[in-house]
């Protein structure tokens, strides 16, 4: 079974000038766990939920955030540990910066003609969920974890009949 019979096609996709903000928005709106980056209609990266995540880690976008963790928000009031203006500016700063400043790259990719089996091993190896399809060298879809599983499903259904 090939990749093409189990990818979604024609993914959602961002420039790489937008921002992280409307990345988000999008990622938000679609349930989707990340999108191809372009640039024009070329493919240049990846920005996916991770990516924006770790713009949030404990250091955080600045020497200045300090973001504290599940459970010392439960023991202590929130307020006690930073300034909430400070907070929020700084996540501001973050949603305006451009997509391209944090996508992943360079970006990994398979074949719509490749095996779900290769897609897979790919996949394992690079300790990615997602992976941007090509066909003749332009994006035609975006394969993931899921699509790969319910592929095997319906082969082995395929298979038994």
């Amino acid at each position: 079974m090939n990749v093409e019979t189990v990818m979604t096609p024609d993914p959602v996709t961002i420039q790489a000038e937008d921002t992280i903000r409307e990345a988000s928005r999008i990622i938000r709106e679609k349930k989707i766990g990340g999108l191809p980056v372009m640039d024009g209609e070329n493919l240049i990266g990846i920005i996916t939920e991770s990516d924006i995540l770790a713009l949030l880690s404990v250091k955080g976008p600045s020497d200045d955030l300090w973001l504290p963790s599940p459970l010392e928000v439960i023991e202590i009031p929130i307020r006690e540990f930073f300034n909430w203006e400070k907070t929020k500016d700084a996540l501001s700063d973050i949603g305006s910066r451009h997509v391209r400043s944090v996508m992943s790259y360079p970006i990994i990719t398979v074949d719509a003609e490749d095996t779900i089996e290769e897609a897979a091993r790919i996949m394992l190896h690079e300790g990615i969920a997602r992976l941007p399809v090509l066909r003749e060298g332009a994006l035609a879809g975006i394969v993931t974890r899921a699509d790969i599983i319910e592929g095997i499903g319906r082969k082995k259904e395929e298979d038994a009949e």
